[in-house]
């Protein structure tokens, strides 16, 4: 089965130009597109898609809330990958925080966002850069603090988190700690657990939100 998209984004060029890169891969199937955030959760229902690649700034709800919105109210939620110009954008950080799984620039190459598409839908790696890393160690906070202080991770976890805030799939996991796939899947659902996140992005950013993993 392809990887349906939903592409949610103000300014019909740039949706033209991403269903064209998407469209040509035999793999990913545009579903359907939006103006605007307002619009996202009934089309999240009607369409079902994977993936959500949604624009951050938009005039009537912008993509962070549009996140919160399909998370909140959707069943079994898609992928959310943040479309945006600038990478050291405050906004790509808080729609991060607020639950997007991934991130993407506007002026990526066609491969690079193929790339990102894939990897959102297979949901084991995450699109973090490093401007984002870096707001989020800026954004340090007592919470994310004692979240990872009451988490009790065993030193294996701690290893397996630091490799996901590298950006790690768990397959490269694997190989770098020299041990299964499997083995490396059941530690970051631990891992995810004990944190109390939904997901790979909201553990890694309350790893360097604590101060327990440094960007760089």
């Amino acid at each position: 089965m392809p990887v349906t998209v939903l592409l949610v984004d103000d300014e019909p060029l740039v949706r033209a130009g991403l269903r064209a890169v998407l469209e040509a891969q035999p793999d990913i199937e545009v579903v359907g597109e939006a103006g605007d955030g307002a619009s996202v959760v009934p089309l999240v229902r009607q369409l079902r898609p994977d993936v959500v690649a949604m624009d951050v700034r938009m005039p009537l709800l912008d993509g962070i809330e549009a996140t919160r919105a399909v998370l909140r109210t959707v069943d079994s939620p898609p992928k959310i990958l943040v479309v945006t110009t600038f990478e050291n954008d405050e906004y790509v950080y808080q729609a991060l925080r607020a639950g997007a799984d991934g991130f993407l620039l506007k002026r990526a190459r066609p491969s690079e966002i193929v790339h990102a598409v894939r990897l959102v839908a297979e949901g084991d790696t995450l699109l973090f850069p490093a401007a984002v890393r870096a707001l989020a160690a800026e954004y340090g906070n007592r919470q994310a603090r004692t979240a990872l202080a009451r988490a009790a991770l065993t030193e294996r976890e701690e290893a397996v988190l630091r490799l996901m805030a590298r950006g790690l799939t768990n397959v490269e996991i694997a190989a770098e700690l020299i041990v299964g796939t499997e083995t490396v899947k059941s530690h970051v659902s631990a891992i995810l657990a004990k944190l109390g996140a939904r997901d790979r992005t909201q553990a890694v950013i309350m790893a360097y939100e604590s101060g327990f993993v440094a960007p760089g």
